[in-house]
């Protein structure tokens, strides 16, 4: 069966990580610089053509001066749209199904998060934006098959997970229980309207979706009982299933929402994810304000405020911690009872990651002391080595640094050292690929995981292009 864990080694490469690094035959024209050669799939092959982005492409690439960072972007900018996104039409509405890249399947938080660098873009590129709405549009579709699912199916075609003690349906690809996947579907369609003024979006069935997200979340608090969701799988890994009979961990209702799974799709210890009940704030007062402003059902605006204010006062309450190094830091996940884990996961929404959604100004006091902590060997997952250091998890496990750990350090600094040290990274860290990984080896970049990874080459791109219109562009031709 796979799973993201099965498209892992460099020297196994998959037939869908072919179609990103298969032979020159498929490959674009060779890039100007001598040695590196396109590694796009010729136009005719791409899953979808942007002028907007394209000419982003060639604007970007002419400002930098390192031939390799040059390559590397022009690669994994565009990847999602050219290897990833299938649109169409279905009922009279744009449709768009996003596959992560080496597994046919659309995660609710990869789809939404490998198209959010475009969103910029929307505006001058009219079918970009029907993309986008459609990326809503399927979304939408997605949770009201069932919210408590992360990953869909392009129809009801079944899983290799069919046999997951769970309410498994043939739409559904994998039902894990993870708050932000939720969170992220709302993010893109709050941030489709503030850019493109569109409402088209907000029809009938998002705004059922909505008030379906919203009582989820507060089926996930467990006031009053544990709530529909279990989960159980036949594994010999201990993170892909959960405790106490699929329910996981007690929890003491103190108002946090539970979460019984990470951005990673492994289990949580305890299961008041921190970083994800601070994406849950955001998500719900961006819901409140579509209700307000968009909907007109200031009813439901002000459930979605009251919650988001509960939850808020719980992690003030039960999140922070007294550390004895850092002092006050949000803890990863506690459990309302007074146990609490101190470390982060690459996986965004992380800790560190925090400023990048939102959820938190960059310079918090707090945040600036669990930064401290989380990029440091107080993390019990952070690896530093004769590659790179960074953040990594339990999903690969040891000495395993996930590139996006650094790409979110990077977009969380205000430290221009900081920053270039992060580019070099980057740049360092490809295996002579040309695109991101999953993960690398702190000592070895060429033991890496997941050679098609659409998300983390979107970001990467989106990185580049931050720096650049912050006017950063010595700091990224000439990375220390």
């Amino acid at each position: 069966m796979a799973t993201r864990r099965d498209f892992m080694r460099a020297g196994s490469l998959t037939v869908a990580g072919m179609a990103i690094a298969g032979s020159g035959s498929t490959f674009a024209a060779a890039a100007k610089e001598p040695g590196y050669v396109s590694k796009r799939p010729t136009v005719e092959k791409r899953k979808f053509n942007s002028a907007a982005v394209e000419k982003a492409i060639g604007q970007t690439k002419a400002r930098l001066k390192n031939p390799k960072l040059a390559w590397m972007f022009e690669n994994c900018f565009p990847n999602t749209l050219d290897t990833t996104v299938n649109p169409g039409t279905k009922n009279g509405k744009s449709d768009t199904f996003v596959i992560t890249g080496d597994i046919f399947a659309m995660w609710l938080r990869d789809s939404s998060a490998q198209v959010w660098p475009y969103l910029p873009l929307v505006n001058e590129d009219p079918k970009l934006k029907t993309l986008l709405a459609g990326v809503i549009n399927r979304q939408t579709k997605c949770v009201l098959i069932d919210p408590y699912a992360n990953s869909f199916n392009e129809g009801p075609t079944g899983s290799e997970w069919i046999s997951d003690i769970t309410e498994m349906k043939p739409e559904l690809h994998e039902r894990k229980w993870e708050i932000d996947s939720l969170c992220y579907t709302v993010r893109l369609a709050y941030h489709y309207w503030k850019t493109t003024g569109d409402t088209a979006v907000f029809d009938a069935d998002w705004q059922k979706a909505a008030k379906l997200i919203h009582h989820t979340f507060v089926q996930q608090q467990r006031k009053e009982n544990l709530g529909p969701y279990k989960f159980l799988r036949k594994t010999d890994r201990q993170l892909d299933t959960v405790s106490n009979g699929g329910w996981g961990q007690p929890l003491k209702p103190v108002g946090l929402i539970n979460s019984t799974f990470r951005p990673s799709d492994d289990a949580t210890t305890y299961g008041f994810l921190i970083p994800s009940n601070l994406f849950a704030i955001s998500s719900l007062r961006q819901l409140a304000e579509i209700c307000t402003k968009v909907t007109n059902d200031k009813v439901f605006a002000g459930k979605c405020l009251a919650l988001a204010k509960e939850v808020e006062d719980a992690v003030r309450k039960y999140a922070i911690i007294n550390h004895p190094k850092y002092g006050k830091v949000y803890a990863f996940e506690v459990d309302g009872f007074g146990n609490a884990s101190l470390m982060d996961d690459a996986n965004v929404p992380s800790l560190l990651a925090l400023p990048y959604l939102g959820c938190v100004d960059k310079n918090d006091p707090i945040y600036q002391n669990t930064r401290k902590l989380v990029w440091s060997s107080d993390n019990p997952y952070f690896f530093k080595g004769k590659a790179g250091e960074g953040i990594g998890g339990p999903h690969v496990g040891y000495d395993m640094v996930w590139p996006m750990s650094i790409i979110m350090l990077a977009m969380t600094s205000t430290n221009d050292k900081e920053i270039a040290a992060c580019v070099k990274t980057l740049i360092t860290t490809d295996a002579d690929t040309g695109f991101m990984h999953e993960t690398f080896h702190k000592d070895d970049p060429k033991n890496f995981t997941r050679s098609w990874f659409a998300w983390a080459n979107t970001l990467f791109g989106e990185l580049i292009l931050k720096l650049v219109h912050e006017g950063k562009v010595d700091l990224l031709n000439n990375p220390i």
